[in-house]
């Protein structure tokens, strides 16, 4: 137990660390090594600990847009997990499970700032991805894909925090509506509509940057 906070105790910002988990064999599945963490089993922990680190660190960074908040969140996220683990079944993905708690703890934290959710910074490279990339080859091409970049973030810092908040879960964890509606306490169909409006905003706004066959595509 005292072995298991202390790992988590001083991992701030995830590293390339995580090179160290083996990966002879079958890898278990999350639900498998946390029931085996709740009898005890601290490499079972550190297993979920190199798996999840870097999705759970990005989307708290890119919620709050500060380093310095997302580390503290990221620790007591970690804690609450080893505070839970005797309580803890297999009825939900561990995902879910372990994201339910890193979005009441970024709540909690704007709650105790007196202030509503930070609007979060977001990398452009999975959207970006659907656009037709440039050449690099001019100057031209480097000064269209600057562009293209800041109108996704200045597009994604005008979404609704909800809705941003569900575009952020939904490319970071890979789960599925069903589980972010767990995660955030709302409905599936409510998920739903949030990633749907969220979605079309950002492509919205950055349809001038986009082929007609991609226009059409993504209306």
């Amino acid at each position: 137990m005292a072995v298991a906070a202390g790992e988590v105790g001083g991992a701030a910002a995830p590293s390339a660390a995580g090179a160290t988990v083996s990966t002879i064999g079958a890898a278990p599945d999350d639900a498998t090594l946390m029931l085996r963490y709740r009898k005890g089993d601290v490499r079972a922990f550190e297993m979920l600990y190199e798996r999840h680190k870097g999705a759970l660190y990005r989307y708290l960074q890119r919620l709050c847009r500060s380093p310095e908040v997302a580390n503290d969140l990221f620790q007591e996220v970690w804690s609450k997990v080893i505070a839970s683990r005797e309580r803890y079944e297999a009825r939900a993905k561990f995902t879910t499970f372990l994201f339910h708690i890193a979005h009441n703890c970024a709540v909690d934290h704007f709650r105790r700032a007196g202030r509503p959710q930070d609007k979060g910074a977001q990398d452009v490279d999975a959207l970006a991805g659907e656009l037709p990339g440039p050449s690099h080859e001019s100057p031209d091409a480097a000064l269209s894909e600057a562009q293209l970049r800041a109108d996704f973030k200045r597009a994604l810092d005008e979404l609704p925090a909800e809705q941003r908040d569900v575009f952020l879960l939904y490319e970071e964890t890979g789960l599925g509506l069903e589980d972010i509606g767990r995660i955030t306490g709302v409905a599936m169909e409510t998920a739903k509509s949030r990633l749907r409006y969220a979605l079309g905003k950002l492509r919205g706004a950055l349809r001038q940057h986009q082929s007609p066959t991609l226009q059409s595509s993504v209306s």
